[in-house]
C-alpha cells in the first residue's frame, strides 16, 4: 500500500510541530493575525491538526465542521479574502521549510490545501 503523505511528513508528531510553528508565525503576521484575536488557540491547533491528519491521508474522516462553515463568519463579518489566504499560505510554507521538509512534499501539501477547491470553501464562493 502507498504511504501517505501524512506519513511521509513525519506523523503526528511532525503534525503536532508544524501546527505549533505555524501559528506562532501566523499570530506574527500582521496580515493575518486579526482573525484570531478571539479564538481559543487551543482549540484551533487541535482543529488543524485533525484537519491536517485528514487532508494528508493519516485518517479516512474528519468530523469537523466543513471549511465552508468554519469560515463563514470571517468572510461576511470581518473581510476573509484571498489575500489572507495566500498570507496563510505562505506561512504553512515557510513553516514547513524551517522545519526542512523536502521541496516535493512541501508541494504536495500546496496542492492540497491551495487548491482551488478548498480556497472556495474557505472563502465561500
Amino acid at each position: 500500500m502507498a504511504t501517505s503523505l501524512y506519513e511521509k511528513l513525519g506523523g503526528a508528531a511532525a503534525v503536532d510541530l508544524a501546527v505549533e510553528k505555524f501559528y506562532g508565525k501566523v499570530l506574527a503576521d500582521e496580515r493575518v493575525n486579526r482573525f484570531f484575536a478571539n479564538t481559543d488557540m487551543a482549540k484551533q491547533k487541535q482543529h488543524q491538526k485533525d484537519f491536517m491528519t485528514y487532508a494528508f491521508g493519516g485518517t479516512e474522516k474528519f468530523s469537523g465542521r466543513s471549511m465552508r462553515a468554519a469560515h463563514k463568519d470571517l468572510v461576511e463579518n470581518s473581510g476573509l479574502t484571498d489575500v489572507h489566504f495566500e498570507a496563510i499560505a505562505e506561512n504553512l510554507v515557510l513553516t514547513l521549510q524551517e522545519l526542512n521538509v523536502p521541496q516535493g512534499l512541501i508541494d504536495e501539501v500546496v496542492t492540497i490545501v491551495g487548491s482551488v477547491q478548498h480556497r472556495n470553501d474557505v472563502l465561500n464562493r
